[in-house]
């Protein structure tokens, strides 16, 4: 599983005219998953995600309260290193990358914290402001 986390000061989805995911100052998370992944991934990465030292002052969203806004991204496991096509062969199918989203933003709300989301499979348009910017990949 690969994550790229960005903070920000404020970051939205929009699905169809519609905003569908909002958040303030937090972590904008865009999340892949690898076609080996299982639940244990999705466990460990939203731990690692909420306890992540990456908002003002070293703080996490653990320590703040901060939400995070997930949002799935198969092009995280594109492969460009051959040619000029990304071979997507690393992602995880839909039928196996949904469930382990949503099981990474129900560990997520289970250890308390505020989630938003984008649609599984939709067309989205993401909106941020990083706040830095500090961005960083967490894989695991």
């Amino acid at each position: 599983m690969r994550a790229v986390a960005a903070r920000v000061t404020r970051a939205s989805v929009t699905v169809d005219g519609t905003v569908v995911g909002e958040i303030g100052t937090g972590l904008l998370v865009l999340l892949g998953v690898h076609r080996d992944d299982g639940p244990d991934a999705a466990a460990t990465m939203a731990r690692k995600l909420h306890e992540l030292r990456l908002l003002r002052d070293e703080r996490s969203c653990a320590e703040t309260g901060a939400p995070l806004l997930v949002v799935s991204q198969f092009t995280l496991y594109g492969d460009v290193r051959k040619g000029r096509r990304p071979s997507w062969s690393a992602a995880a199918p839909p039928e196996v990358a949904e469930p382990l989203v949503t099981a990474v933003v129900e560990a997520l709300r289970g250890r308390g914290a505020p989630v938003e989301t984008g649609v599984f499979g939709a067309m989205m348009e993401v909106g941020s402001v990083n706040d830095g910017p500090f961005t960083v990949l967490v894989e695991v």
